[in-house]
């Protein structure tokens, strides 16, 4: 299982962005970020099939969107409101072929890519 992460970059409050991440194949994917200091946070995160049903943290509810294509092999993270706070590594994740439940655990995805920094000047 292979990750890659693109499309951070610097914005101002109230920017959007959108982060892709390219898989080697469908399997349950999240979203993380690491901020300066701070521990790593689940962002969201998105079962296998097109239409699964996301999952998001508290913190970013309403302003970021998760979705997948899997004819390209991508998961997306639509950034949008984006706040100072929102400054961090993001990291996107997988679970293992087969495995088809969500978890907010990052300790239940043994797979990962390298992260890409947003940063959020106010």
């Amino acid at each position: 299982v292979q990750l890659q992460a693109s499309g951070g970059g610097l914005v101002q409050a109230g920017d959007s962005l959108r982060l892709s991440c390219a898989t080697s194949g469908s399997y349950v994917t999240a979203w993380f970020r690491r901020a300066p200091g701070k521990e790593r946070e689940f962002v969201a995160a998105i079962p296998q099939m097109n239409n699964g049903r996301p999952s998001y943290g508290d913190p970013v509810k309403g302003r970021f969107t998760i979705s997948r294509d899997n004819t390209k092999n991508t998961v997306y993270l639509q950034m949008g409101d984006l706040k100072p706070e929102d400054t961090a590594v993001y990291y996107c994740a997988a679970r293992g072929p087969r495995i088809t439940v969500i978890s907010y655990s990052s300790r239940q995805y043994p797979f990962w890519g390298q992260g890409t920094q947003v940063t959020v000047s106010s």
